[in-house]
């Protein structure tokens, strides 16, 4: 059992991606109200700290530089043998780790936390539950979010609200209204951002351009963004070619920050996209997600309805059903195949990179979902 009255420093390690960091928002605000005086920090990896950057339940993020692992060995157990000293000199009470690899198991027991939650988990290094004082196995049929809560659930500390929160600074909002100045349209916006780091996730380009061109042709600007990473930006510039001169498109691609693109989101009407960090951010801020998966399961990673989840809590664990087609939640929907075959979590068909669930979608099917969520009819 965790004496609470013993718990004044708290680090959640969360060694993924964006997306990923994201969804452990509510564990900070479980662990806020829990414990109002602590000291709460987060672990996470170069890259995606923006996401919890500002949330007023942390009081630090902490950056473990990715890059560490490109080194020679010697060097890189020099690099992290340092890192992980200057992680326990900060005198942590309790360490969760919300990653399950090995190294977030490492730094977890080096932390020299008196208390040490972590997932039960049959893959890594013999002895890695030897790491953890408290282990816990989350339902993975339920999703990211309720998964993350169940592991502070399970030594008693909750929350009534389970929204995922993403905030958004006055210098992000002004910058977005900057750029939308020089544009203008019926006065509906649609954050269009087609890409993700795994390009199997992607929809054909003459797809997503083709639902494009139909939005501005009624009037409706398209905010195009990509991240910077440059086969994204490609990708994104092979959809603005099939789109040629077409008016409307505000092309963004690689040029916003994170943060930016939270804000863009949140001026829009609409968020289209596919199962990626962008997505969730979209949805963290309250703009409604049109979002296409394909071998990912929906269950696990579908968009987040704040406005349900302040409402349920913990409760809300299973949003979204295992295998059940298009599904909607609250004010976002989720286009997939209702395939024996989904979602399969592999990269691809045969690992071959290219979905054929993907591939089926239709942009026949996308332009009448998104135009009755804007009120502009099927047509």
């Amino acid at each position: 059992m965790i004496d609470f009255h013993d718990i004044l420093r708290i680090l959640v390690i969360k060694l993924r991606h964006i997306g990923d960091v994201l969804l452990t928002a509510p564990v900070f605000r479980a662990l806020r109200e829990t414990f109002p005086g602590a000291r709460i920090c987060a672990l996470v990896h170069s890259g995606t700290q923006d996401v919890l950057e500002g949330n007023p339940d942390i009081d630090e993020v902490l950056v473990f530089d990715r890059g560490v692992k490109n080194l020679p060995f010697p060097r890189q157990v020099v690099r992290e043998g340092k890192f992980a000293r200057g992680i326990r000199e900060r005198g942590f009470d309790l360490a969760i780790d919300l990653t399950g690899g090995d190294r977030a198991a490492i730094l977890s027991y080096l932390s020299g936390a008196r208390y040490r939650i972590g997932w039960r988990d049959r893959k890594g290094f013999a002895g890695k539950r030897w790491m953890y004082t408290n282990l816990h196995s989350p339902d993975q049929n339920c999703h990211m979010v309720a998964q993350n809560l169940s592991v502070v659930r399970s030594v008693g500390i909750t929350t009534r609200n389970a929204a995922v929160t993403f905030p958004v600074s006055a210098k992000d909002r002004e910058r977005a209204k900057e750029i939308l100045r020089e544009y203008s349209g019926n006065g509906r916006i649609v954050h269009v951002h087609p890409t993700s780091r795994w390009m199997f996730k992607c929809w054909k380009d003459e797809y997503v351009a083709e639902v494009i061109r139909r939005l501005v042709d009624r009037g409706v600007t398209v905010l195009l963004t990509t991240s910077p990473a440059p086969r994204e930006v490609e990708r994104g510039g092979r959809i603005k070619v099939l789109l040629g001169d077409a008016p409307g498109v505000v092309d963004l691609r690689g040029r916003v920050t994170l943060r930016q693109l939270g804000a863009l989101s949140e001026i829009s009407d609409l968020f289209l996209g596919v199962d990626s960090a962008p997505m969730h951010i979209a949805a963290a801020v309250g703009t409604p997600v049109v979002a296409l998966f394909g071998p990912s399961g929906v269950h696990n990673w579908g968009p987040w309805d704040n406005e349900s989840a302040r409402e349920a809590g913990e409760s809300l664990r299973m949003p979204y059903a295992r295998r059940r087609g298009n599904q909607v939640f609250g004010i976002h929907t989720a286009v997939q195949r209702d395939w024996d075959c989904v979602p399969c979590g592999e990269s691809g068909c045969e690992s071959t990179k290219w979905c054929r669930c993907l591939d089926d979608i239709l942009p026949e099917e996308i332009f009448p979902l998104v135009a009755g969520k804007l009120g502009l009819g099927e047509g």
